[in-house]
């Protein structure tokens, strides 16, 4: 019995999706008071190319981000920026309203990709909240 082909998220959205929820996606994250300290000093094409290559692997396609820069290694990248629990809330509400923005949340591989991405925001936390 001959399996049927399993797709990729990636190949269910395609890289037009993945471009549309990056642009969509950093307008908010640089609007955002939690999360303006820890990307305020990075150039916002730079990190939206890294971020539109990274979404591609991540989601199933080319290996783009690794041909360049070698294995993701997500949480180790990040460990010079101060995650707190409630920045990565913050980084996962902007993630969900690109979603929404631009109907990536109608769509049955959406709902995975999110799930994957709340996997990623939980494992990036490296750092406690401060103490008030």
């Amino acid at each position: 019995m001959v399996k049927p082909h399993l797709r990729s998220i990636y190949e269910e959205i395609g890289p037009e999706m993945i471009d549309e929820l990056v642009n969509a996606f950093y307008p908010k994250v640089y609007s955002d008071p939690n999360l303006i300290p820890i990307f305020d000093i990075v150039d916002i094409n730079e990190i939206m190319r890294k971020q539109r290559m990274f979404l591609t692997q991540f989601t199933g396609g080319p290996l783009l981000y690794s041909e360049e820069f070698g294995r993701p290694a997500m949480r180790h990248r990040h460990l010079p920026h101060e995650i707190t629990p409630t920045r990565a809330k913050a980084w996962l509400r902007c993630m969900k309203e690109a979603f929404e923005e631009i109907g990536l949340d109608k769509l049955p591989a959406g709902e995975e990709f999110f799930q994957r991405l709340t996997q990623v925001a939980s494992i990036m936390v490296n750092t406690e909240e401060p103490v008030k």
